[in-house]
């Protein structure tokens, strides 16, 4: 079975950071990208950043530049996003993808469920 899992969300105030993890299992993790999309209440689901199997890493989101990293731990099976000086519009449910290629479409493979992250002003 496959599963990604997000954990680390929560409430924070503006300013703040927080580390989103995204756990995989059950599909050879090194062989796939990981992307991070957010989706805001009655707002389409966005593209925020991803990582390649080889490391390379593409931002979707020109909001978050500068704020957000993402990193991958292949030993783990494990995937991060480093979020930074957030902002009370990066308020969203977080979720992380996996696919062979990044993209900032939906077309990928496996989703995770999505952990909350709120920020307050």
């Amino acid at each position: 079975e496959v599963l990604l899992v997000e954990s680390g969300g929560g409430l924070v105030q503006a300013g703040g950071s927080l580390r989103l993890s995204c756990a995989a299992s059950g599909f050879t993790f090194d062989d796939y990208a990981i992307g991070w999309f957010r989706q805001a209440p009655g707002k389409e689901r966005e593209g925020v950043i991803c990582i390649s199997s080889s490391d390379t890493i593409t931002y979707y989101a020109d909001s978050v530049k500068g704020r957000f990293t993402i990193s991958r731990d292949n030993a783990d099976d494990a995937a991060y996003l480093q979020m930074n000086s957030l902002k009370p519009e990066d308020t969203a449910v977080y979720i992380c993808a996996a696919d062979r290629w990044c993209s900032r479409n939906s077309g990928y493979e496996y989703w995770g469920q999505g952990t909350q992250v709120t920020v307050s002003s």
